[in-house]
């Protein structure tokens, strides 16, 4: 396994941002402090873990949880962004929606 830095990690997660029509928090630091996560959940666990949730101790138990969580598409169409706030609906950025809480839906 191939260890990912952090600008690895920032371009998959503006892939992803890009390729679901989302965009990625505009809060620098915020944004900077979730890669960094996903970063080192990678550099530990060979996958792209949720910054924001723990592991279950593999791959498979977490695939509910690899970013984009499975919960992510709901999240962000419900709320206007997902779980941990790092991707967001472009029109819940522009109309200056600000992140709140969101249930974790996965062990509800």
């Amino acid at each position: 396994m191939a260890e990912k830095s952090i600008a690895d990690t920032r371009r998959f997660a503006a892939m992803v941002a890009a390729k679901q029509g989302w965009v990625l928090n505009p809060d620098e630091d915020f944004t900077a402090s979730l890669v960094e996560g996903l970063c080192v959940n990678w550099n530990r666990y060979g996958y792209f873990l949720c910054p924001c949730r723990d592991t279950e101790g593999s791959r498979e138990l977490d695939a509910d949880v690899l970013c984009p969580c499975k919960y992510s598409w709901d999240d962000v169409k419900e709320h206007g962004h997902c779980f941990c706030a790092l991707y967001m609906r472009k029109d819940f950025v522009e109309s200056g929606g600000q992140p709140g809480g969101i249930a974790d839906k996965r062990y509800s």
